[in-house]
C-alpha cells in the first residue's frame, strides 16, 4: 500500500510513544476512513510505526460505527479476541476505541470490555496520543473500565488540522462539514457527530489545491449531508459553488457523499453537470418508496418528490449512475408499503443499492416505535428486494459490455495479485489482467482504458487498451 504523510513538529512528551507499533481497524463510513488516516498521522508523527496486523501492534485502535447493531456485535467480538492475542513486542498492548460507538456508548464499553484502555469520541481525535500516554503511565491491572477516556462532544475544530497519513497517494478524503441536522428517526448520527458545522470555503478549496499539487487525482468530499454545506456558516448552502471551485483546482475526479434528497438543489445538479471533474455517479439514499414510511422516518420528501428529483437529475445528466440505500422492516411497514418500495426501485432502475434490515438504535425515536411484524416476513421482503437490486445492477452493467471505460487503478484483486482493480467514472468495479512485463505497482494510481468483455452483477472485466496515463 502506498501512503502520503503530512506531519507536525513532535512535542517532547511524545517520547513515550517513539518506536511503539500500531494498527488501526476501521468500521463503517467514509468519514471513519478519513478519521483513521488522521489517527495514523497522529501516531506516526509521535514516532509510532504502523504494522499490518493487530497481533504485531503495541497499540490497536478501533474506529467504530454505530449506525447498525451488527457493527456493535462485531466490535465487542473483536475486543474479546484481543484478550487472547499474542503479547506485543513492548509487553503490553494498549487497546483504543474511537468513533461513533465510543461517543454514544462509552459507558457500555466500560462495562462490557474491561480490556479497553482508551475511549475517545468523535470530537477527541487530537487527544488520542495523550490518552495513550496517560494509559501507559497507569496500572494496567485495573478491575473495570478504560484507563483514559474523552467523549466530550464539544466541537474542537476539524480533523483536517491534524497530521494525516493517507492510504493512497492518488486519492484523498476531504471533509467539508461534520454533523447532521436532519434527525431521521432511525439514525444515531446526529447524536454521535453532533449538529452541522461547515468548514470555511477557502480552507476546503485550499486543501484541494495542495492535494492536486501533491499528485492526488481523485478527491471525495465528505459530510453527513454535503448538500447543506455552508448553511450554518453563510446562511445558505454553497455546495454547488464549492463543486465548481474544487473542479477549477485541476483535480481530475471529484466524488462526494452523503447526499440527502431534500437538500439536493437544481443549482447543485447544474454544477454537477457542468463540472467535468465531477464523476457521473450519485449516491442518493431514498430508504423507502412509501410516503407514509418516509414521513415516519422524518425524511421530509415523498415518493413523488424523489421521483421528480431523479427526473431532473437525469434530464441534466442522462448517463448518470444512481445508487441508493434501502431499509426493509422499518416499524409499521406493511406489505403495501414494501410493494411501493419495490415499485420505486424498479421504476428508477438504480444502478446499485445497499439494502438493510432495520436495526433499532437506542436513543433514537424509531427505537421506541412498536412493531410486531414477524422476522420471517421481514427477511422474506429483504430477499425479494435484494433479488430485484441484483437484477437491476446486472442489467445496468450490460450497458458497458463491449465498450471502453476509464478506470482509476487502485490495486490488485484479493483473489489474484495479477489482476488489477479500480473504479470507472460511474463507480463500477473494473478488473483487468496486468499485462505481461508490467507490475501492479506501475499501474496503481494511473488511469487505464479497459475494453469490457465481461459484465457481471457486481463488476466489469476486460483488457487494458494502450498504456496507462
Amino acid at each position: 500500500m502506498r501512503d502520503s504523510m503530512t506531519s507536525v513538529p513532535q512535542p517532547p512528551e511524545s517520547q513515550a510513544l517513539v518506536g511503539k507499533t500500531y494498527h488501526v481497524l476501521v468500521f463503517g463510513c467514509q468519514m471513519n476512513l478519513h478519521d483513521a488516516e488522521r489517527v495514523s498521522g497522529l501516531l506516526s508523527s509521535r514516532g509510532c510505526i504502523e504494522v499490518s496486523t493487530p497481533d504485531e501492534a503495541d497499540i490497536v485502535v478501533f474506529m467504530t460505527c454505530c449506525v447498525r447493531e451488527k457493527a456493535n456485535t462485531r466490535l465487542y467480538g473483536q475486543l474479546s479476541a484481543m484478550v487472547s492475542a499474542p503479547t506485543p513486542p513492548c509487553g503490553r498492548r494498549i487497546v483504543c476505541v474511537g468513533g461513533c460507538i465510543a461517543q454514544t456508548e462509552g459507558d457500555a464499553i466500560r462495562a462490557h470490555a474491561p480490556n479497553v484502555d482508551v475511549v475517545f469520541g468523535t470530537a477527541a481525535l487530537a487527544s488520542l496520543p495523550d490518552l495513550i500516554i496517560s494509559a501507559l503511565g497507569q496500572d494496567a491491572k485495573r478491575k473495570h473500565g478504560p484507563l483514559a477516556i474523552d467523549v466530550d462532544p464539544t466541537h474542537r475544530g476539524f480533523s483536517t488540522d491534524l497530521p494525516s497519513k493517507r492510504a493512497e497517494r492518488f486519492h484523498a478524503w476531504v471533509p467539508i462539514m461534520t454533523g447532521c441536522n436532519n434527525f431521521c428517526t432511525y439514525c444515531i448520527v446526529p447524536y454521535a457527530r453532533g449538529r452541522e458545522v461547515s468548514r470555511e470555503f477557502d480552507q476546503v478549496v485550499g486543501e484541494c489545491q495542495r492535494l492536486v499539487a501533491d499528485g492526488v487525482r481523485e478527491i471525495c468530499l465528505l459530510g453527513q449531508n454535503v448538500n447543506s454545506y455552508g448553511r450554518d456558516r453563510y446562511g445558505e448552502p454553497r455546495f454547488a459553488e464549492l463543486l465548481r471551485a474544487v473542479g477549477a483546482t485541476g483535480i481530475e475526479r471529484i466524488r462526494f457523499t452523503s447526499s440527502h434528497p431534500k437538500d439536493l438543489s437544481d443549482e447543485t445538479i447544474a454544477a454537477m453537470a457542468e463540472t467535468p471533474a465531477v464523476m457521473p455517479a450519485l449516491h442518493l439514499a431514498v430508504q423507502s418508496g412509501s410516503t407514509r414510511i418516509l414521513k415516519a422516518m422524518n425524511r421530509h420528501y415523498s415518493d413523488d418528490d424523489y421521483r421528480a428529483l431523479v427526473a431532473r437529475i437525469r434530464a441534466a445528466m442522462p448517463d448518470i449512475a444512481l445508487s441508493t440505500d434501502l431499509i426493509v422492516g422499518f416499524p409499521g411497514e406493511t406489505e403495501e408499503d414494501f410493494a411501493q418500495t419495490l415499485a420505486l426501485v424498479e421504476d428508477v432502475a438504480f444502478d446499485s443499492a445497499f439494502t438493510f434490515i432495520y436495526s433499532p438504535r437506542p436513543g433514537t425515536p424509531a427505537a421506541r416505535m412498536h412493531d410486531d411484524t414477524p422476522h420471517e416476513v421481514i427477511q422474506e421482503r429483504f430477499e425479494r428486494l435484494a433479488e430485484l437490486v441484483a437484477r437491476l445492477s446486472h442489467d445496468s452493467n450490460q450497458q458497458a459490455l463491449n465498450t471502453r471505460v476509464e478506470c482509476l487503478v487502485e490495486g490488485s484483486s484479493e483473489r489474484n495479485p495479477h489482476v488489477a482493480v479500480g473504479h470507472s467514472r460511474k463507480n463500477r468495479t473494473v478488473l483487468f489482467d496486468v499485462p505481461q512485463g508490467r507490475t501492479i505497482d506501475e499501474l496503481v494510481g494511473k488511469l487505464a482504458q479497459v475494453e469490457v468483455a465481461e459484465a457481471r452483477t457486481w463488476y466489469l472485466r476486460g483488457s487494458l487498451v494502450g498504456d496507462v496515463s
